[in-house]
C-alpha cells in the first residue's frame, strides 16, 4: 500500500472533536512520518526552516524555508526526506469551510501551488501559525491564516510562475464538482482534444486526470457514507460509480481493500494512524 505511486486515505483533521480547521507542526523530533496519503481536505505546507523533499503524485519537489505548497483534495503527497532543522506547518481545512473563507463556489477545488514567499510574508504566516498550532477551538484565527496564506500564495504565484494551464484549471473545477465526468465527455464540453487535457493535467498536478477523477469519486463515497443514511450501493451510484461492482474493483485497486472492509472493520482507523518508520 505504501509503494511509490500508491497511497492510503488519511483524513487531515483530528478524528476527535468537530474541528473544521487545524494546524499541525512537523519536525524530525516530533514525528512519525506519515506514509503517502490523500484526503478530502485541501492542505497548505509552510516551511518555517530547513528543507524537505516531497513526493507529490508522480513528481518530486524540493522545498525550503519560505516555501508554500498547496495540495488540493485527492492529490497524494508524502515527505520523502527532511533536513535535521526542518520545521513546517501543515494547515488543513474542511473543503466547505475553505469555500466559505475564500468565497469560492461550493466544491471548487483549491489549485496546486509551489512557490517562494517574500521574507516578510513568510515571517507573518509563521508567526500566525505558531500562535494556533495544534489547538482546538481556533476556527476563526485558522480561517484568517488560511485566507491570508492562500491569497498571498496566489498573488506570488501569478507574479512569478507561468501558472496552471487553462485546461488544467477547467478540468480540476469540473471534476471536483462532477466526479462521474469522463475524459471524453469533458473534452467535448471544453471543445478540445482529450490528449491535450491529459498532457497539461499530468504536467500541472503530477498525476493523471483518470487517477485524480478516481480519487474524487472515492472521497465523495467516503463523505456520503460518513453522512449516514445510505447503503454502499446507493452511495456508489451517487458518487459517480456505474455500479457497486465497479466501485468495489476501483476501491480495491486504489486502497488495497474492499469498501466493506474499509467501512465496517478497524482497517480505516489503522490507515488513519499509520506512520512510516
Amino acid at each position: 500500500m505504501n509503494a511509490a505511486g500508491q497511497a492510503i486515505h488519511q483524513g487531515f483533521l483530528p478524528s476527535q472533536g468537530a474541528s473544521r480547521a487545524f494546524v499541525w507542526k512537523y519536525t524530525p523530533v516530533n514525528w512519525g512520518r506519515r506514509p503517502r496519503h490523500f484526503h478530502v481536505e485541501p492542505e497548505l505546507n509552510l516551511i518555517a526552516s530547513g528543507h524537505a523533499t516531497f513526493g507529490i503524485g508522480e513528481t518530486v519537489v524540493e522545498a525550503g524555508q519560505g516555501d508554500l505548497l498547496c495540495f488540493p483534495p485527492a492529490q497524494d503527497h508524502v515527505l520523502l526526506e527532511a533536513s535535521p532543522d526542518l520545521y513546517l506547518f501543515a494547515i488543513g481545512m474542511d473543503p466547505t469551510l475553505s469555500s466559505e473563507v475564500l468565497r469560492t463556489e461550493a466544491d471548487q477545488v483549491m489549485l496546486p501551488m509551489r512557490l517562494r514567499l517574500t521574507a516578510s510574508d513568510s515571517r507573518a504566516l509563521v508567526n500566525h501559525a505558531s500562535s494556533i498550532v495544534e489547538r482546538d477551538g481556533v476556527e476563526q484565527p485558522c480561517a484568517e491564516l488560511w485566507e491570508r496564506a492562500y491569497w498571498l500564495g496566489s498573488r506570488a504565484h501569478a507574479r512569478r510562475e507561468p501558472g496552471l494551464h487553462v485546461l488544467t484549471r477547467r478540468a480540476l473545477s469540473a471534476v471536483s464538482q462532477a466526479p462521474e465526468l469522463g475524459l471524453e465527455m469533458l473534452a467535448n464540453r471544453m471543445q478540445t482534444a482529450s490528449s491535450e487535457i491529459s498532457r497539461y493535467f499530468h504536467r500541472d498536478v503530477g498525476m493523471t486526470f483518470v487517477r485524480f477523477r478516481t480519487r474524487q469519486r472515492l472521497l465523495r463515497l467516503i463523505r456520503l457514507m460518513d453522512g449516514g443514511g445510505m447503503t454502499l450501493g446507493e452511495a456508489s451510484n451517487v458518487a459517480g460509480f456505474g455500479s457497486y461492482s465497479q466501485c468495489h474493483r476501483i476501491f480495491q485497486a486504489e486502497l488495497g481493500c474492499s469498501p466493506r472492509r474499509f467501512f465496517h472493520t478497524g482497517l480505516r482507523q489503522q490507515m488513519q494512524q499509520a506512520y512510516d518508520p
